[in-house]
């Protein structure tokens, strides 16, 4: 859209307020946005992984490795790679964007609930006292696993080496001088409910089954620092893109913000680290619960889906005050996330997999087109001027059209768009087959080059002939759309 045509209010407001639309390929069950912001992707319930074109909602690729339910997304920090974490077969992969191939896939004996990747990967390599920072692939993750400790794994080598965290909060000596056998036994029930890296990964926080929030050194696998948060289970954790602030939804329906000390300061104290709560949000009138929680591009605003609930909440960090509540769909949403780079907030719903948009509707100012340009509301009598529609001689238009072929066009030169943060960043390619465009449950080929829309109940039909013809005999039973078995013997063919 021309931004000349915007009206400069709607463009100074940084948060959406309308429903924009709905894109779907599959039943969606989690959605996640790239670094730059142009390209959405999302797991679906049958493993399949497709990225969306924010530009365009079309489907850009399509990644198939999976075999049960998508669970958690995770970009790297150059968008080539990013892992694909599903519950139900316990096990992550590592993508490769540039051709949809599998770079690393890694099984683990338990459940995992949640993936992170590392931002930087950044390997830390001593010698003679002088650290090095060696910046390579994302080959480092952490795993939050079920009813178990969390794991991070190397996966720079074939073979994954897999390191085992702890979830028992750090105590002071005094503590652990005093400490009873019933809180001993209580630390040794924590299990990690979800696991981030900081900003620049050399730290990872925890959040535990007991309300607890774990500062763990990513070199050593040490805790060197723990906050009770709350009286419940962390369920997720989320920063800001600059790292500086976190995100917490707890199991107490209670969503909380606080800034994040800055750990790879030189000289870090820890037995004086404090992490203190800046804003509690909640809904004091229903007691609404959250699925999930997000932060703006910015940080200045948090975001929120409900249970059991269709409305997403969008509150202001500098007042701690709610500021929008965003309707739409009349179904639950789960997943929620905030675009990078403009007020655009997206989620899928629980019921039918759909992904929601909410954007601001910007109406276009035609009258900015010229200075003297005026808006009417029907149509007004317009008096020309005396040399306005004169016939000039051919060869006065000939020598114009000639002077302007001789100004050099550019077409190879791009300019970069916002968003646009280096200028040798990876970009996906994007596949132009029917199949990558569009859902196979929803598109069909009836010919060569011939493709058409499934009807309702023409998926349900199909199976029904499937499940008759796998007996081997023609005489069993078909189930028809409305559901009433029909039994087709030879007798009745013939």
């Amino acid at each position: 859209m021309n931004l000349s045509l915007i009206d400069p209010f709607v463009l100074a407001q940084d948060y959406p307020d309308a429903f924009a639309g709905k894109i779907r390929s599959g039943h969606a069950t989690c959605i996640r946005f790239n670094r730059k912001g142009d390209f959405l992707a999302s797991g679906r319930v049958d493993g399949i992984v497709i990225i969306f074109d924010v530009e365009t909602n079309g489907v850009a690729h399509k990644l198939r490795g999976h075999t049960r339910q998508i669970q958690s997304l995770r970009y790297n920090y150059n968008t080539y790679s990013h892992p694909c974490m599903q519950l139900t077969d316990w096990k992550c992969v590592l993508w490769d964007l540039r051709d949809g191939s599998r770079i690393r896939t890694v099984r683990f004996e338990a459940p995992v609930f949640i993936a992170e990747l590392h931002p930087y990967n950044q390997q830390v390599l001593t010698h003679q006292q002088v650290t090095l920072l060696l910046i390579s692939r994302s080959f480092l993750f952490v795993a939050s696993l079920f009813e178990d400790q969390p794991m991070l794994v190397d996966i720079s080598s074939t073979i994954p080496l897999k390191r085992q965290l702890s979830s028992a909060p750090r105590r002071t000596q005094s503590d652990r001088e005093d400490i009873t056998e019933k809180q001993a036994a209580q630390d040794a029930r924590h299990t990690t409910c979800t696991t981030i890296f900081t900003a620049l990964g050399n730290h990872i926080i925890a959040g535990t089954s007991k309300g607890w929030v774990n500062i763990i050194e990513t070199e050593t696998c040490q805790t060197i620092h723990s906050t009770r948060l709350c009286n419940g289970f962390v369920i997720y954790l989320r920063l800001t893109a600059s790292g500086r602030d976190m995100v917490s939804n707890s199991s107490d329906r209670v969503i909380r913000t606080m800034p994040m000390p800055d750990l790879s300061q030189v000289g870090l104290d820890i037995n004086n680290l404090k992490i203190e709560v800046e804003h509690k949000f909640q809904d004091v009138v229903n007691r609404l619960a959250w699925n999930h929680v997000a932060f703006s591009s910015t940080g200045e605003y948090v975001t929120a889906s409900t249970y059991m609930n269709h409305d997403i909440y969008v509150w202001e960090r500098s007042h701690g005050s709610l500021v929008k509540i965003l309707e739409g769909p009349k179904e639950e949403l789960g997943v929620v996330e905030w675009h990078p780079n403009r007020p655009l907030v997206a989620a899928c719903g629980l019921e039918t997999g759909r992904v929601y948009i909410w954007s601001i509707i910007t109406p276009q100012r035609w009258s900015a087109l010229a200075p003297d340009f005026a808006e009417v509301e029907e149509n007004v009598e317009y008096i020309e001027r005396e040399d306005e529609f004169d016939i000039h001689p051919i060869e006065e238009i000939h020598k114009r059209r000639l002077d302007l072929e001789d100004e050099p066009i550019d077409v190879l030169t791009i300019e970069p768009t916002k968003g646009d943060f280096e200028e040798d960043m990876f970009r996906m390619p994007v596949s132009l087959g029917i199949d990558n465009s569009e859902s196979e449950e929803e598109i069909v080929a009836v010919g060569p080059g011939t493709m058409r829309r499934k009807s309702v109940g023409e998926s349900e039909w199909m199976n029904g002939i499937e499940e008759g013809e796998s007996g081997g005999e023609r005489g069993t039973k078909r189930t028809a759309t409305n559901g009433v078995t029909k039994s087709f013997t030879k007798s009745r063919r013939r």
